[in-house]
């Protein structure tokens, strides 16, 4: 059990330069970040800094076309409209890094039980294309690399953002070896949902209780019928009651209680945990941050206790 949880976080997370309009808060992961130390929710001397992805690692799970067309500027513009982020240097550096980060918190989770990253979680992306502010799938990215190093025979990714994992589920279908479950919004983004492992459609306006229940009854579930060696959990705040982008009506109170259940199951079960931030989306900072937090929270009143 680690004395303090580590975790993973790169400057370029937040160095995005994007119109003032746009709805992805880049800010978050700095201000996460800052807010975390300043709280000793995490420690500076626990912090890993990610290096950049390879490209041949890319190719393993993606279109190597696909690839080199991103990282190049030469996606055509319907393509790069998809993805929902105009191109630039700084996000080929950002994406980069993002993705090994989330490799290397599952890394940080094999050895010490559990890792955190601050991001990830980017879901949405597909063999030859990314969508809703993803690019390349750090959690097939992470758990393939997690199989093929011998750490692990069956990887969990466990997916509580709002929206449905699509790029993920279509990826995993590829990987006898990693299962994937997504609990979310069935009102919601995407529109043409695709087939996870197991897929829990929620409906608009979801409360507390009953998603609650969902997730307790479905993780156990999955954990006696796989047997797991690494659970990679996307643990979204856009299931917030106030997220700009959700339509679920979970309180604070809930997304805590559901990062804290995930955390508690995996730990009773004795199974490596590696959490990303993934989606959350607000105008409020300071709300956000707080949103969060919450799996900070979770993460050290778990593993920290006795």
């Amino acid at each position: 059990m680690p004395a303090a949880i580590p975790f993973v976080y790169h400057a370029s997370y937040s160095q995005l330069a994007l119109p003032h309009t746009h709805r992805f808060p880049t800010t978050k992961y700095q201000l996460l970040y800052q807010h975390a130390i300043e709280q000793q929710l995490l420690f500076e001397a626990s912090r890993y800094i990610p290096s950049a992805i390879s490209i041949d690692t890319l190719h393993e799970v993606h279109c190597p076309e696909y690839v080199e067309q991103f990282i190049s500027g030469t996606l055509d513009h319907k393509a790069q409209r998809r993805i929902g982020f105009p191109w630039s240097e700084q996000l080929v550096n950002r994406t980069l890094h993002a993705v090994k980060g989330t490799v290397l918190c599952t890394q940080l989770a094999l050895e010490h039980g559990i890792a955190l990253h601050l991001t990830g979680g980017y879901h949405h992306a597909h063999y030859d294309f990314g969508s809703g502010f993803c690019i390349f799938n750090d959690l097939i990215i992470a758990a393939k690399t997690a199989i093929d190093s011998g750490r692990a025979d069956k990887v969990l990714i466990f997916d509580c953002d709002v929206h449905q994992g699509d790029g993920t589920a279509t990826l995993a279908q590829q990987h006898p070896d990693i299962i994937s479950c997504s609990i979310h919004c069935a009102q919601n983004f995407p529109s043409r949902k695709q087939l996870s492992d197991y897929d829990i459609d929620l409906n608009k306006g979801c409360c507390d209780q009953e998603y609650l229940e969902h997730v307790q009854q479905i993780l156990p579930y999955l954990i006696r019928l796989h047997q797991p060696d690494l659970i990679i959990y996307d643990a979204g705040v856009d299931i917030h009651q106030d997220d700009d982008l959700g339509y679920f009506n979970i309180s604070n109170q809930g997304v805590l209680a559901r990062d804290t259940q995930v955390i508690s199951i995996a730990k009773s079960h004795n199974i490596p945990l590696a959490a990303v931030i993934g989606g959350g989306y607000s105008r409020n900072e300071a709300e956000l941050t707080h949103r969060h937090s919450q799996l900070l929270i979770a993460a050290n009143e778990v593993w920290l206790s006795k």
